[in-house]
């Protein structure tokens, strides 16, 4: 298989942006761990669905 580096630049901006966006919403602590928790879900069925597009 071969890698994709940016491949891990996406992910790294998508993760980035949604730490960054999380911090600064103003937002109760258990709805914060709740939208984390389905932001980081989202994120790997995103990842899973963009490599099984990318693999031949």
């Amino acid at each position: 298989m071969t890698k994709h580096p940016w491949m891990y630049g996406i992910g790294l901006g998508l993760a980035t942006g949604a730490a960054i966006g999380l911090a600064m919403a103003p937002k109760k602590k258990d709805e914060l761990k709740r939208t984390a928790s389905r932001a980081m879900r989202t994120v790997g069925e995103a990842a899973e669905n963009l490599s099984d597009v990318i693999e031949p």
